[in-house]
């Protein structure tokens, strides 16, 4: 079956406000690129719906729902915003917010309906990725959390077990902590350790509690950490994972600020994990799971140099295409190189002039695999 991309410029609405590292515009310049270079045609594009205030409150209380609607039309006092993480400068209030967050949310359901009910085995949704939002408060640029939505969607009306995938720099809170103690979604997220890094959870001790125990798998990794260390541990907990909990379904977060010209995080990764990362989860889909693989954005605050290169790569592996090497569409580099304020990238790979070796490569490296053997060794109890 033919992979579907889910999108429309109504997505890039979610905008806190002009100066907020949270860009949307990221949606457009991906979906340009692929459009551009003739990966993406108007066949598979799918117009996504907009999610119900009932599936919102799979996962977020109606208190809170109702808070961010009166926060969107300016009704919410100064003390309820403090109280629902409404007005801090992570995450603070913008016109029709529920609106525009709801508009995501449906996006990413949209994806996952493609998928459950048969119309393609793979879909992309990449406006979505809110990992960091809980049931009652916003956090870390995050208003509704449409990943986890989306498990508990899967899990109550599909009726199936999903394994979320979270690959983003920061680690899932609001997804691991949604499901903490469930045992029909499993939650794993490799991220740079919480030692430095928003918001500081996610340790490997981190393993889920009562029916849900051993059914979160965290994956902390050491600041600095490059391709070869990253790959080596992703690949190997991800396959033990899945062979243990045999999910029906995956859902992976597809953040890219692990990338080492990202401006918010400390790892050191490259076009070339991000080649591979999207590439293997979809042969562990086609492995393990039918197929059936849903894809969300995440993460990613270089928009002109990092993210739609990078976030390419996932629809490209859904469309069985190997990673282009040599340059962009011309089309694509005459759009947008003279709005871009940074030095432009015209290859599809890294160019690597501007990457820095990090002398503690070797002692990172072991560190990883310390924590890689102790998950391991979690997987198999």
């Amino acid at each position: 079956m033919n992979p579907l991309y889910v999108y429309t410029d109504e997505l890039l609405k979610y905008r806190f406000n002009d100066t907020h590292p949270f860009n949307q515009m990221r949606l457009k310049l991906t979906t340009d690129l692929l459009t551009d270079a003739g990966f993406l045609n108007d066949e598979d594009i799918v117009v996504p719906r907009i999610a119900t205030d009932d599936e919102l409150a799979l996962v977020h209380t109606k208190e809170y729902i109702e808070a961010v609607r009166a926060a969107g039309h300016g009704d919410l006092t100064a003390e309820e915003s403090a109280k629902y993480g409404l007005d801090s400068e992570d995450t603070p209030s913008f016109i029709n917010m529920h609106e525009k967050c709801a508009a995501l949310v449906g996006a990413t359901l949209t994806a996952v309906d493609l998928v459950m009910t048969g119309q393609t085995d793979k879909a992309l949704s990449l406006a979505g990725g809110l990992h960091h939002g809980f049931s009652g408060k916003a956090s870390g640029f995050c208003v509704y959390n449409d990943t986890a939505i989306a498990c508990e969607y899967i899990a109550k009306k599909y009726g199936k077990k999903v394994l979320y995938i979270d690959t983003d720099a920061h680690h899932g809170d609001g997804v691991q902590w949604t499901f903490y103690s469930r045992n029909d979604v499993v939650t794993y997220s490799i991220h740079e350790t919480g030692r430095y890094l928003f918001p500081g959870t996610g340790s490997a001790t981190e393993r889920g509690t009562e029916e849900g125990f051993g059914y979160t798998v965290n994956l902390p990794i050491d600041a600095f950490t490059e391709d070869d260390s990253f790959l080596e541990v992703f690949k190997e907990s991800l396959e033990r994972a899945i062979q243990t909990f045999e999910p029906d379904v995956i859902l992976s977060q597809n953040g890219v600020d692990a990338h080492f010209r990202d401006p918010m995080t400390h790892l050191s990764l490259t076009s070339k994990s991000y080649e591979e990362i999207p590439r293997f989860v979809k042969d562990m889909a086609d492995k393990y799971t039918g197929g059936k693989w849903i894809a969300v954005g995440g993460g990613g605050y270089n928009i002109w140099q990092v993210v739609p290169r990078m976030w390419s790569q996932i629809w490209l592996a859904m469309k069985n295409i190997d990673a282009p090497a040599g340059p962009l569409p011309e089309a694509f580099i005459e759009r947008y190189k003279m709005k871009c304020k940074v030095d432009f990238p015209v290859l599809w790979e890294d160019t690597l002039d501007d990457f820095t070796e990090i002398p503690r490569r070797v002692e990172i490296t072991e560190k990883n695999k310390t924590t890689l053997e102790r998950v391991l060794m979690y997987l198999d109890q």
